[in-house]
C-alpha cells in the first residue's frame, strides 16, 4: 500500500487515476481545499503547504507516488496563461524536493503530458518515442518545458522513478463543462440536449481517442512496472486510430438519434494535426489492463451526460 497524491484530482484523467488508486488499495491524499489556481499567491502558498502535509501522511506507509495531472491549458491557451501552470510546477517540485522527509522515503512520479499536442506537427505516419517532437502552439511547448522540469528534478535524485505519460486523446465523463476542448463530450452533450454540433476540422481528420480510466490504469501499471528504469517517456494510447467521421457514425448508433451537424472553418483547426496515430515502443506490460471500445466509451458517456442534464 502507498500514499497516493493526484495534483489535479477533479479534472478528467485525475478522478480516474483516484478512482483507479482506490480499487487497488492505496491510501489517497486529498488536500483540505481545492487549488487556487487563479490567484497566483494563493496557489503557491496551497501548494507549498499540501507537500508538508502530505509528507506526514506518507511517513505512515513507507512509500509514495505523486501523479501531475493538473492544469487548465489548451491548445488555445495564449502563452501568458500558461505561464502560472509552469511556475505551480516548479513550486511543487521546491517543496517535494526540500522535504526531507520525502527525500528519505522511496517514491515516485508521474507527469501527464499531452501527445496530441507535442507530436501535432509530426510528419510520421505512424507516432511514436523515436518521433521527433513537433511543438505549434504555446500549450505544446509548455508541456514540453514541464517535461523537463520533472526531468531534471528526477536526475538530482536517485531515490525517485519518473514516468512522463504522453497521452493521446482523452474523453470520459468528467471532462470540464467550460474547458474548450473535447469533441466526444461536445457531442454527447448536445445530443442529450437536442442542439446542434459544430465541428471545425475536416471529417477524414484522424484521432486516437483514449478512455479516461483506461487511461489511468495504463499510467499506474508502467510506473509500478519499471522498477529498473529510472526515468521513462511513453505514449499511452489506444492505438486505434479514428476518423471523425466514424466517431459521427458511432454516436448515431448508439443514441439511436442523427446528430445535428454543423460544419465551419475555424483558425484553430490548423493548430492540430490531420492524422494522429500512436504506437508505443516502450515499456509493454504484461499485465490485462482495460480496454474499452469506442461504442462502449461512447455509450457510458452518453448516459452520464443524460444523468447531468436531469440532475443538474
Amino acid at each position: 500500500m502507498k500514499t497516493v497524491w493526484v495534483v489535479g484530482a477533479g479534472g478528467l484523467l485525475g478522478s480516474a487515476l483516484c478512482r483507479q488508486y482506490l480499487a487497488q488499495g492505496d491510501t489517497l491524499y486529498l488536500p483540505a481545499e481545492r487549488l487556487a489556481w487563479s490567484e497566483r499567491e494563493r496557489l503557491l502558498a496551497q501548494l507549498s503547504a499540501n507537500v508538508a502535509a502530505f509528507s506526514e501522511r506518507v511517513s505512515l506507509s513507507g512509500q509514495w507516488e505523486v501523479v501531475w495531472a493538473a492544469g487548465v491549458g489548451t491548445m488555445a491557451t495564449p502563452p501568458e496563461a500558461l505561464v502560472r501552470e509552469t511556475e505551480a510546477l516548479e513550486v511543487f517540485l521546491a517543496a517535494l524536493g526540500s522535504n526531507a522527509r520525502l527525500a528519505a522515503t522511496p517514491g515516485a512520479i508521474g507527469f501527464a503530458s499531452s501527445a496530441g499536442a507535442i507530436y501535432a506537427g509530426a510528419l510520421d505516419e505512424v507516432i511514436s518515442e523515436v518521433t521527433p517532437v513537433a511543438p505549434t502552439t504555446p500549450y505544446a511547448r509548455a508541456k514540453l518545458g514541464q517535461e523537463e522540469l520533472v526531468r531534471a528534478f528526477a536526475v538530482s535524485r536517485p531515490g525517485i522513478r519518473l514516468l512522463i505519460a504522453r497521452f493521446s486523446t482523452l474523453y470520459g465523463s468528467g471532462q470540464a463543462a467550460g474547458k474548450q476542448q473535447g469533441l466526444l463530450t461536445h457531442i454527447a452533450r448536445s445530443i442529450v440536449r437536442n442542439q446542434p454540433i459544430q465541428i471545425y476540422v475536416p471529417f477524414d481528420t484522424i484521432r486516437d481517442y483514449l478512455c479516461a480510466s483506461d487511461a489511468a490504469a495504463q499510467l499506474i501499471a508502467v510506473l509500478r512496472g519499471t522498477a529498473s528504469a529510472r526515468q521513462l517517456t511513453k505514449i499511452v494510447a489506444s492505438e486505434h486510430p479514428t476518423t471523425i467521421a466514424e466517431v459521427v457514425a458511432t454516436f448515431k448508433r448508439v443514441a439511436r438519434r442523427q446528430p445535428r451537424i454543423v460544419t465551419s472553418a475555424s483558425a484553430r483547426a490548423a493548430l492540430y494535426g490531420r492524422r494522429m496515430q500512436f504506437r508505443s515502443n516502450v515499456a509493454a506490460t504484461d499485465q490485462d489492463l482495460p480496454a474499452t471500445s469506442l461504442a462502449v466509451g461512447i455509450a457510458q458517456l452518453l448516459e452520464a451526460e443524460r444523468v447531468r442534464f436531469a440532475r443538474p
